[in-house]
């Protein structure tokens, strides 16, 4: 790979540590140029979206007459996927299944807020529990292939576990907390956002250093549920919060007045692993930042400023200490020891292409996704 000169965008703060990235004369990034092009002209919040949402909300109901539920919804207790849930009950008038998935990483916190959330919306729960020791043997896997991507087992528990679950019971739609407020930036695949479940890559990275077989770990390629549970069986993933106005500190505010829902200190802290990956191993380790896509996506969206961001971004989340302590708990949770994981996290970078994948595969089917107008992000 050719070493490019440091840069970084004059309007949001993605930078070169995006190998990808491209700057006009002005110097603003490709992924500011895509939101300006691709996606606000097709994003409608006003009276349009409400319009849109109302067809929807009527489309669903109707499909889940003599239904217990008509829709399904997966639950972190983080702010999306909450605020999904507000709305699919309050403004949609929808009979949500919450679907929550224990992975053995909940925060307190997390757990408290879907209990508010249950309770305060009246909806049902349904948990389903990881088997832990299939979930830490993958897990630790991943770790000794030393790639970016080590929130994808994880995803891959969650996302797996709630289609696999919506499609044994006939639920045909899936809500997601999903949106292009606070995600309009997506992360690139070199900071581990690898585009979905890719069950070749895992089978490879997990036969090189799993230690047991996996016996009950859901596992759906994403080819199986984009093709044949959405194009075949008719499974629709519905976004609404991308039709209604969605704020961050607002929807965290109303949350909190509403059902006594607690904010976190920064995206995806509801999981006590992601946040440790996200906060400590990925920049410490790669040099990747993935709040430069969070804070970037609230600056297009008007929610931050850029130098609020830089501000923020010149700190870690967490201090020292507890960033210490958390190394341990997460040493320890994994079966291994402190001077172990150190070992790994010393260990030689590598990356998905150093593993069996079928990344090229994927990659046509988000090209064919974007010229069709099915994703509007940015993806690469």
């Amino acid at each position: 790979m050719i070493k490019r000169e440091p840069q970084m965008c004059t309007r949001c703060i993605m930078d070169t540590s995006d190998p990808n990235i491209s700057f006009d004369a002005q110097g603003v990034c490709d992924y500011c140029n895509n939101f300006d092009k691709v996606i606000q002209p097709n994003w409608d919040t006003g009276a349009a979206g409400s319009a849109e949402l109302d067809a929807l909300s009527e489309k669903i109901r109707a499909s889940g007459k003599g239904q217990p539920f008509d829709c399904i919804i997966g639950l972190s207790g983080g702010l999306d996927s909450s605020y999904a849930a507000f709305i699919a009950k309050e403004r949609m008038g929808l009979r949500p299944l919450l679907f929550h998935v224990d992975a053995g990483w909940n925060t307190d916190q997390a757990v408290g807020n879907i209990e508010k959330l249950v309770d305060g919306l009246g909806l049902d729960l349904y948990t389903e529990v990881i088997n832990w020791q299939e979930m830490k043997d993958l897990q630790v896997a991943f770790l000794h292939a030393q790639i970016a991507d080590q929130d994808l087992p994880q995803d891959a528990a969650f996302f797996s576990a709630l289609y696999k679950f919506a499609r044994k019971n006939r639920i045909k739609y899936v809500l997601t907390g999903s949106n292009f407020s606070t995600e309009c930036c997506r992360e690139p695949e070199e900071w581990g956002g690898y585009p979905g479940i890719d069950k070749t890559l895992f089978k490879d990275i997990h036969r090189r250093f799993g230690q047991r077989e996996l016996k009950t770990f859901p596992l759906v390629d994403i080819l199986v549920y984009k093709l044949y549970y959405q194009k075949i069986l008719g499974m629709e993933i519905v976004k609404p919060l991308n039709l209604v106005p969605y704020i961050k500190k607002d929807a965290e505010a109303e949350l909190e007045r509403r059902f006594g829902w607690q904010k976190f200190q920064h995206k995806h802290h509801e999981s006590r692993f992601t946040r440790f990956y996200e906060d400590y191993w990925m920049p410490r380790k790669f040099g990747y930042h993935k709040r430069r896509a969070h804070f970037s996506s609230l600056i297009l969206t008007g929610q931050m400023t850029r130098e609020a961001a830089l501000e923020r971004l010149s700190r870690p989340e967490m201090d020292e200490h507890f960033l210490k302590q958390e190394f341990e708990y997460v040493a320890n949770k994994l079966g291994l020891s402190v001077d172990e994981l150190q070992g790994i996290f010393d260990g030689e970078n590598r990356t998905y292409r150093d593993y069996s994948n079928k990344r090229w595969a994927i990659g046509i089917g988000a090209s064919a996704m974007r010229m069709l107008g099915l994703e509007r992000r940015l993806f690469r």
